[in-house]
């Protein structure tokens, strides 16, 4: 045992030089020569020993391994029994041991790996497995989030009965949670509750607020993270296979009439919509410049003909308007559910003052056409007259930018009045360029030195055509004409393209007016001399029908005015029963909402899918069931 003993300690040795080892050999040899008769017995007797042991320990090893426990393991375990083969069942039971204890460890480990790789730090899950144990993993995570949550583990909470903290306590706190990732550093610095911790875990597990939310409710705020987010997995894949299950459902046999017509007129839109995705909506319309359509009063034949499809061939006649600027792909969807036909893009400063870039969709004829007379003014100066005693040399401009439906603030024209004043003459470049920036975006005018005003409410109604007073008084505030006049048509614009109609209904004509808005398309057809005979109006907002009504009265006319409130609620068999009283519509006219489509609404320029915009459908089934019926009422 000691030669054993001695060779052993040589083996770890390290030596430093071939000199020391030389004299270890003598030595150890000297040594070993002294005892040499008595190591010989001793050997003699063992290896007599070790001959039978290991006869038998290699048959015992063998047995175990064939029962496919490791080898090493095996022997251990025959080791610390010591009592060969008639102790077979306390060296399996020793095995079984091991064995347990491995996967023990391995599972921990890999409990521990899992939280660390969630991003929570090593010594947090360490306390936590220890206070939960490795078997419940559901624990030891709601353990986690407590930690995350008060922004320390409870062993580390300082004394309620203290009113100060050390700074040894605060450099633990630090240590223990340097590891965590800066979104969790948010959450431990400030206390939340349970159910907004496990919504911000789960939104880091990569489910959606609004999923994790429902689930929160559906379950309770005790529920563990497991069973939450089975649950949210659960809920995905039943919608899924709704959604799957729902394109399989084959169309019912037998419908009632209200309802195989609503299935007529979404399966026309849906036939447009593959129609658009096969042939790509995603290039972009070409806007000319200059935005003359098919011809205005200064420049008109430009385009003396055109060739319209089969199914744009009225009646009735359609005539749809919307923003020129609208977002990628918008006009070629407005033209392939209005039949293909080309959209004609004009800018109505070729018609008055005010610059107002309009696409417009219809099959009227193109030929006759004339404007309304007298002619309106085409220039600031014209238009506002009073207006050229106090305009600056440096402001060059003719036209007034597109009208919209709110003006310039007090606030602001106080800040150019005093930045003007700030000069004796003329003011410097950058001065100049900050005025007329100004002045273009909220189409201001000069009307005293160094003042400048937005225009009045009679000053925008005399732009856009409408008459004198159209919008004023009956309860109607400042506010609200702004914004009516500033979602409405062009009069003349409009009159131009609507002027084809009036040899074709010399005993007048029968209108759908969609989105009637302030009557915009009401009025041109009045001022161009074409009786109105029957006027269906959907408009939804009380002031615009106000406007329209009084109009109408103030007018003398004596037609039918019939107002409806909202485009979704004319179906087909409102439509049918209106046709039945009043005859077939001869003119469907109309313009969707531009809040989805205008430029300057950044926040929710959807296009057409956006909440206002994609009423354009309801404009288009409802042009379609008109279609349909108008051959069994003219």
């Amino acid at each position: 045992m000691d030669g054993d003993s001695l060779c052993g300690d040589n083996d770890d040795f390290d030596w430093d030089s071939e000199d020391e080892k030389e004299i270890e050999n003598f030595a150890s040899s000297s040594s070993s020569s002294l005892r040499l008769p008595q190591v010989e017995t001793r050997s003699s007797s063992a290896e007599a020993s070790s001959s039978v042991g290991s006869t038998s320990g290699s048959k015992m090893i063998n047995h175990f391994v064939k029962m496919g426990f490791p080898e090493k393991m095996v022997a251990e375990a025959i080791q610390e029994n010591c009592k060969g083969e008639e102790d077979e069942d306390s060296i399996l039971e020793t095995l079984l041991k091991y064995s347990t204890s491995s996967s023990a460890s391995s599972s921990g480990s890999k409990l521990f790996d899992r939280f660390v790789g969630m991003g929570f730090a090593e010594k947090m899950v360490a306390k936590a497995i220890q206070e939960n144990g490795e078997g419940d993993a559901d624990s030891v995570l709601e353990t986690l989030l407590t930690y995350a949550a008060i922004g320390k583990s409870p062993q580390e909470q300082p004394n309620n009965d203290s009113d100060h903290c050390s700074s040894g306590h605060e450099g633990s706190f630090l240590d223990d949670f340097s590891d965590v990732d800066s979104a969790d550093d948010e959450v431990i610095t400030k206390t939340v509750s349970d159910e907004d911790n496990k919504l911000a875990f789960l939104r880091r597990m990569g489910y959606k607020e609004a999923d994790a939310s429902i689930a929160i409710t559906r379950c309770g705020t005790e529920a563990t993270i497991s069973e939450l987010a089975d649950f949210i997995c659960a809920a995905q894949i039943a919608k899924a296979e709704d959604a799957f299950f729902a394109e399989d459902e084959k169309k019912p046999k037998h419908l009632d009439k209200q309802k195989k017509r609503s299935f007529l007129e979404s399966d026309m839109l849906e036939k447009k919509r593959q129609k658009g995705l096969e042939n790509g909506d995603d290039e972009g319309v070409r806007l000319p410049n200059p935005m003359v359509g098919f011809g205005v009063p200064t420049e008109p034949g430009i385009v003396t003909c055109r060739t319209l499809s089969e199914a744009a061939i009225g009646p009735p006649f359609f005539y749809y308007e919307n923003v020129a600027l609208a977002p990628k792909g918008v006009w070629q969807t407005i033209s392939r559910f209005l039949y293909d036909v080309e959209p004609e893009f004009v800018d109505s400063k070729h018609f008055c003052a005010a610059a107002r870039k309009r696409g417009y969709v219809h099959n009227l004829p193109i030929h006759n056409r004339f404007p309304l007379l007298p002619l309106p003014p085409h220039t600031i100066h014209e238009a506002l007259p009073l207006t050229r005693k106090w305009w600056p040399a440096w402001d060059e401009r003719t036209k007034l930018n597109c009208l919209q439906t709110c003006i310039a603030s007090a606030k602001l024209t106080e800040k150019i009045r005093k930045a003007l004043e700030a000069y004796e003459g003329e003011p410097p470049l950058h001065v100049q360029k900050f005025i007329l920036d100004e002045c273009r975006k909220w189409n201001l005018v000069w009307v005293g030195r160094n003042k400048v005003a937005p225009l009045e409410a009679d000053e925008v109604e005399m732009l856009l055509g409408f008459p004198r007073n159209h919008t004023r008084g009956g309860g109607i505030s400042r506010t609200d004409r702004y914004k009516s006049l500033g979602n409405s048509f062009q009069v003349d614009t409009v009159a131009y393209h609507l002027s084809s109609l009036k040899d074709l209904f010399p005993r007048g004509i029968n209108v759908l007016s969609l989105f009637s808005g302030i009557g915009g398309a009401e009025v041109a057809l009045h001022r161009l001399g074409i009786r109105l005979k029957n006027v269906v109006s959907v408009e939804i907002s009380n002031v615009n029908r106000s406007i329209m009504s009084c109009w109408w009265e103030q007018t003398n006319q004596t037609g039918n005015l019939i107002h409806i409130e909202d485009v979704q609620h004319l179906t087909a068999d409102r439509l049918e029963h209106l046709m039945t009283m009043y005859g077939s519509f001869d003119l469907v006219v109309g313009g969707s909402p531009c809040n989805n489509l205008a430029g300057s609404n950044r926040h929710h320029r959807d296009g057409l899918e956006g909440k206002e915009s994609s009423l354009f459908f309801d404009y288009c089934r409802i042009l379609d069931v008109v279609k349909s019926l108008t051959s069994r009422y003219s």
